[in-house]
């Protein structure tokens, strides 16, 4: 091999061994993960520290906190995984000091530990509020489908399951029909045919009596939905398809881009969220006032209404229900409302006045129109019907706000792509196929901190680099 680099001789023995941290570079990043973990106090976290006082020695929990930190980071999520890495990863046997935990060790850490490790990334944001990483106190919010370990087909909602009772029932009749014809032809062939397709039809009736107690199951449930896997996780619609699974919300810091708050539902809609999310996001960075972008899916009237009276500035589209302007009729828009008078204007220049009230969907609507539509002469674009009315919800001024803030302000929405969907494809990207391996809701938060744990520990290092954020982490 004369002429080429020579690698060292595997049988060659050494007088002084050389050192484990000589095999880790300064900039790698287990030597932050290492002091970030030896900082924390996991006592107070709620970690068992304390050793028992009979029977083998384990593991303390800063060793395997450490290890499931570092896996998260470099896409290596499962316990048997993690253990091959501590047998062979030179940065992991730096890391965890030669120790070499066993699979069942280190799976029943995350299991046993679900809320102490949430509190844990939790405990990064606030270090990194300490650091003045948050002080404009605006942060975009966003949520997405993540998988749950639990296959389509052993989740059954009224719809699916009728679907599949139906397909049954074609499959028994169209066999019973084969059966008949198969029992007019005298041949040793037809009756082992028939014998088979009898079988197949006593497989699918045991199949219905299955499903008829899965379907009383399924009834007994609040949501009327029944998972077998991950009894937690829930049939969602994305981009439209269907998916089992869970949907993940993020407030991600719309300056650094980091995830300040997140939180691991299992219902379908975002609509709902825009308070909570907002609220967990300024109780995280610790601030007086925030500020919070969204898209259309978060809209909702109370939501809005409940956000400005919390000191929540709030920017979002409004969804675009009427179809008025399609049809080639004005829209709401173009009606004019006069708050001195309580009037609407029209594109005509008369006034609608308040005729009625009622309630919608909980919301105390207040119902507008004029008597003179008959006689204008943009009735053709306004409106097929007697007269054009138009509909105000009792606090209305807070969505006009709202648009108010949105006109003011159009690059809103771009920020908040920019912002807060960047991070969903990192974490999906480093999940895999299968986004999640553990299950209930519990384990699967858990299983999400540790993601945004990552996320967040990668965003601090490109930023600060390794040993920067070593010496701004040891001063705040």
């Amino acid at each position: 091999m004369s002429g080429f680099i020579v690698g060292a001789d595997r049988s060659q023995t050494t007088l002084f061994p050389e050192a484990l941290d000589d095999y880790v570079v300064e900039e790698s990043a287990v030597r932050v993960i290492d002091f970030f973990v030896d900082e924390l106090d996991l006592m107070s976290l709620g970690f068992k520290t304390e050793p028992a006082d009979t029977g083998r020695p384990g593991y303390h929990p800063a060793t395997i906190l450490k290890l499931y930190i570092y896996g998260y980071l470099n896409q290596v999520s499962t316990s048997r995984g993690l253990e091959r890495e501590a047998q062979r990863n030179v940065e992991v046997m730096w890391l965890s000091g030669r120790l070499a935990p066993d699979f069942k060790t280190i799976a029943d850490f995350r299991r046993d530990n679900a809320k102490p490790i949430q509190k844990v990334c939790r405990q990064f944001v606030v270090l990194c509020g300490k650091l003045k990483l948050f002080s404009d106190a605006f942060v975009a919010i966003d949520g997405s489908k993540f998988k749950a370990l639990n296959n389509r087909d052993r989740n059954f909602t009224k719809a699916k399951m009728k679907r599949r009772l139906q397909q049954i029932d074609e499959s028994i009749a169209r066999y019973l029909m084969q059966m008949e014809s198969l029992d007019r032809q005298e041949s040793a062939l037809a009756d082992d045919k028939s014998q088979r397709l009898s079988e197949k039809i006593e497989i699918l009736k045991g199949e219905i009596a299955k499903l008829k107690k899965h379907e009383a199951a399924m009834l007994a449930a609040p949501d009327q939905q029944l998972s077998l896997t991950d009894p937690d996780a829930r049939s969602m619609t994305t981009r439209g398809t269907g998916i089992v699974g869970y949907n993940v919300q993020v407030a991600v810091d719309t300056t650094h881009h980091l995830i300040v708050a997140h939180e691991v539902t299992n219902k379908g809609s975002d609509r709902g969220q825009l308070r909570r999310m907002s609220e967990r996001a300024r109780k995280a960075i610790a601030a007086d006032t925030i500020e919070a972008v969204a898209d259309r899916g978060y809209f909702s009237n109370e939501e809005i209404k409940a956000c400005e009276e919390a000191d929540i500035t709030t920017y979002l589209p409004k969804p675009k229900t009427s179809n008025k302007r399609t049809q080639g009729y004005y829209s709401k828009d173009d009606f004019i409302y006069r708050a001195d008078d309580d009037e609407y204007e029209c594109p005509a220049g008369e006034r609608l006045v308040q005729h009625t009230t009622t309630t919608q969907n909980g919301l105390t609507i207040h119902r507008y129109w004029t008597n003179v539509c008959g006689a204008c002469a943009l009735k053709e674009q306004c409106t097929p019907g007697k007269e054009r009315r138009v509909n105000r919800w009792k606090h209305e001024e807070f969505i006009e706000r709202l648009q108010q803030r949105l006109d003011e302000n159009p690059e809103m929405m771009r920020v908040r792509r920019e912002t807060a969907e960047h991070p969903f494809g990192t974490l999906k990207g480093w999940a895999g196929p299968q986004h999640f391996k553990m299950k209930t809701l519990m384990h699967v938060s858990t299983e999400m901190s540790l993601h945004v744990l990552a996320y967040n520990l990668k965003r601090m290092m490109s930023m600060f680099g390794v040993k920067g954020l070593m010496d701004v982490m040891q001063a705040a």
